[in-house]
């Protein structure tokens, strides 16, 4: 008798607990992968004031290049930019997939809380890569995306005039 009356005082738990465990956010993949990725790249150094969703899109940004997994990384794409993410994950791949495995550096540049501009130092090649991310709002989880429309082979190594050769040297703030 003691032991059915336990059970029954134990049930509500049980049954909060599956309801729990069997509720699933729709970003669970993303979470799952990035954890995946944590683990099994190297970390990046970083420079300036990433937000905790501007580091992690850069982070896969970077994991995906070196990678050379091209669909993943053009998945990580803002969907709302005209071009061709497709593309540019191979281009991206194709110039810096060495520096990618190696160590590097991610400068934040300014405030992070919607959009940032982003400097990628490829240690082992001596490869500077600027990309820009940004927050898209949507379901219960903000998502960080990547704008990735550099189809152009040239365009994705172009560095611009602006970026300093050195992780910090503008404060890790863009000139005016």
């Amino acid at each position: 008798m003691g032991a059915t009356r336990a059970l029954r005082a134990l049930m509500p738990s049980v049954m909060l607990l599956g309801v729990l465990t069997g509720c699933s956010s729709e970003y669970d993949d993303d979470d799952a992968r990035y954890a995946t990725g944590y683990g099994s790249h190297r970390p990046l150094a970083v420079v300036g004031y990433p937000s905790t969703g501007s580091l992690g899109i850069t982070q896969e940004v970077v994991w995906q290049i070196a990678d050379g997994n091209a669909g993943e990384l053009a998945g990580l794409a803002d969907d709302h930019e005209m071009g061709s993410p497709e593309k540019t994950a191979e281009n991206w791949i194709a110039a810096f997939r060495k520096g990618a495995g190696g160590n590097v550096t991610a400068e934040f540049y300014d405030e992070g809380s919607v959009r940032q501009t982003v400097v990628l130092y490829f240690h082992d090649t001596g490869q500077i890569k600027h990309v820009h991310v940004r927050v898209l709002g949507g379901g219960n989880k903000d998502r960080w995306r990547v704008v990735m429309t550099e189809p152009d082979p040239e365009e994705a190594v172009t560095t611009l005039p602006w970026v300093p050769k050195n992780p910090g040297e503008l404060g890790s703030r863009t000139p005016l």
